[in-house]
């Protein structure tokens, strides 16, 4: 498990420290689905006690990241097909309307702004660097939601971006090579440019909804593995 590296964080409690780290870990598949979380392995690799590994598990059980099982201990909760469709559906009703208001009443400067990260997100799409792959196209919606003024969409999309993560990260890498990121990137931008809103919040949809078919078929690739 690579969660040796803690970073202590002076303005912060260990507790939190070490929640954030073994979270991150989650996050980002270091700590994989169905792995078993030992509170005295992971409290030596941290060079921490068991006390704020155990509060950590207890707080990540509640956000649903991990499972506890009687007699056996806390496991990396496993992604389910369930999982996904509920939270990709709440994506594509986020991202269409976040569209939609940003072709109202987004600025010259966020479009150029969008340009500018879509000519990034192709040259990483062509070195296959899934890293700054995932961090560009998160940029790329991310300025969308903001160009809308709308702050509480902004806030509902940034709480589930976290969860997106997790599915995204796991199948960015063959997405983009069965889907043109970049092109489509590059149609919602033309249609935001226009002020077309509807075929902006259609374009944004369909984004969304060929990412949820490709994750769904493969998830269900994995699970039959």
């Amino acid at each position: 498990m690579g969660i040796n590296n803690l970073k202590i964080n002076n303005y912060k409690p260990l507790r939190d420290v070490v929640f954030e780290n073994i979270r991150t870990a989650i996050m980002e598949g270091t700590l994989k689905p169905g792995e078993r979380l030992m509170e005295i392995h992971m409290a030596e690799q941290l060079g921490v006690s068991r006390t704020p590994v155990r509060e950590a598990i207890r707080k990540l059980e509640l956000e649903g990241l991990v499972i506890m099982l009687p007699r056996k201990g806390a496991y990396v909760a496993n992604i389910s097909k369930r999982d996904l469709i509920d939270i990709l559906e709440v994506r594509i009703g986020l991202e269409g309307m976040a569209a939609y208001y940003s072709a109202e009443r987004i600025s010259p400067e966020k479009i150029k702004k969008l340009e500018l990260i879509s000519e990034e997100l192709k040259e990483y799409v062509c070195k296959n660097d899934v890293d700054n792959m995932l961090k560009k196209d998160e940029e790329f919606h991310n300025c969308i939601f903001e160009s809308t003024g709308n702050r509480r969409l902004m806030s509902m999309m940034n709480s589930l971006w976290e969860t997106v993560y997790r599915f995204r990260l796991m199948y960015m890498s063959d997405y983009s090579s069965a889907v043109n990121i970049v092109d489509e990137h590059m149609k919602i931008i033309d249609a935001l440019k226009k002020g077309k809103a509807n075929l902006a919040e259609q374009l944004a949809r369909e984004h969304i909804e060929k990412a949820e078919q490709f994750m769904i078929e493969k998830l269900m690739q994995d699970e039959t593995v």
